[in-house]
């Protein structure tokens, strides 16, 4: 599996996956390190899930920039207020 989530200290290495657990969270990956170490890791967090179109960055940017967040915010206000 290959680490894609990019404040991970792994990001971007990709490692064997030796099992998977579960826990409160849901489930989790076990990813083994060159040193034996292994690393409980959430799938969302690797390439084995399809990118959240959502959430998405490109070139380290968002999708979506505050300001034009704004406009369209006031936007809806104008419209809406013209009922």
């Amino acid at each position: 599996m290959r680490v894609t989530h990019p404040f991970h200290p792994l990001f971007p290495r990709q490692l064997p996956c030796v099992g998977k657990r579960y826990n409160r969270h849901g489930e989790r990956l076990l990813l083994q390190t060159e040193d034996a170490t292994v690393w409980s890791v959430p799938p969302q967090w690797t390439d084995l899930v399809s990118l959240d179109p959502e959430v998405v960055m490109s070139n380290g940017r968002s999708l979506l920039r505050v300001a034009d967040l704004m406009e369209l915010a006031a936007l809806v206000e104008r419209l809406s207020s013209k009922r």
